[in-house]
């Protein structure tokens, strides 16, 4: 995170600095945002009779409409205020689309994987403000790597989709799959410890106003992975 902090001007009155209250807030506007668009898809999906089709092409608008606004906001920060929220409202497109689907399926696994998100939220931010872990940068590279890595598979997967080549294992209800959520829930748990860190030192070092947009966008990320990993563990090990 040093590069992020590094090329950020620290010249701002205190009425223009970023705050953690300030992330807090905008924080829940995204949530509201996600919540919005999600609620609607979900409407959406049974009002169609619980058919998938419904929301498929909405899923698909919500995954790459939210891909190209999270690399936007990622090199254009000062641009968060604007495509943050939108990131949110794609994004929400397919949390309700893949969250309806799932409970017709699994009745009861939308409340039970967005409350071990929530759970596991106030967990790692009681553990990180207690000093019971730090992201010192060994752990940062550590989870940077982690993160990387996975986000390689998912990539090559999704490409090997195209031929009607599955990866073997890592998608299955076996044990090596519900392994493998095991450890991506687990390796998306530890980003919010970075998330936390990169909050705290923000504020410390008087980062601009819209650097709080930055801080509530990149805790967005990490929530929506956590919550659809916990729909995959959950789903895998339900299909059992």
């Amino acid at each position: 995170m040093q590069g992020t902090f590094s090329h950020i001007g620290h010249s701002v009155d205190s009425e223009h600095q970023m705050t953690v209250q300030g992330v807090v807030n905008k924080t829940g506007l995204l949530l509201f945002c996600v919540l919005l668009t999600a609620g609607w898809t979900w409407t959406k999906f049974y009002e169609a009779g619980q058919d998938p089709q419904a929301v498929s092409s909405l899923m698909m608008l919500g995954v790459f409409g939210g891909l190209i606004l999270a690399f936007t906001t990622i090199f254009k920060k000062t641009w968060a205020g604007v495509t943050a929220p939108l990131y949110a409202l794609f994004q929400g497109l397919f949390i309700g689309g893949i969250s309806s689907v799932l409970e017709a399926q699994f009745p009861g696994i939308v409340i039970q994987a967005a409350s071990l998100t929530l759970g596991t939220l106030l967990v790692m931010l009681g553990a990180y403000s207690f000093g019971l872990v730090r992201a010192t940068e060994g752990f940062k590279m550590g989870v940077i790597a982690a993160t990387g890595g996975i986000a390689l598979v998912y990539v090559f997967s999704f490409i090997l989709s195209f031929f009607g080549v599955s990866v073997p294992f890592i998608h299955g209800s076996g044990l090596v799959g519900i392994g493998f959520s095991i450890f991506v829930v687990i390796i998306a748990a530890l980003n919010l410890v970075i998330d936390f860190d990169f909050i705290e030192q923000g504020a410390k070092r008087n980062l601009p106003k819209y650097m709080e947009w930055y801080g509530a966008f990149a805790l967005m990320v990490t929530l929506i992975w956590l919550y659809v990993e916990f729909l995959r563990l959950l789903s895998k090990v339900r299909s059992r």
